[in-house]
């Protein structure tokens, strides 16, 4: 397998916009939207050993979508 392909087939689901600030907080906590999700998954699916993904604290990130620095 190419280093480009995904090791997971891309799966769609319906989001409003808060897609975009998903993706400004995930990046404020050093990951990416798609491992949260995964995360998220694993945990409300009872796997073994899965955590709920960590919240950010509010100041971590602003309402506007853009994370502080």
């Amino acid at each position: 397998m190419s280093p480009s392909v995904p090791k997971t087939p891309p799966r769609q689901i319906r989001i409003g916009d808060e897609w975009h600030e998903f993706d400004a907080v995930a990046r404020s906590m050093g990951t990416e939207r798609a491992e949260l999700v995964r995360d998220f998954i694993a945990w409300y699916s009872l796997r073994p050993g899965a955590r709920l993904p960590a919240r950010p604290d509010v100041e971590a990130w602003q309402a506007g979508g853009e994370p502080t620095t």
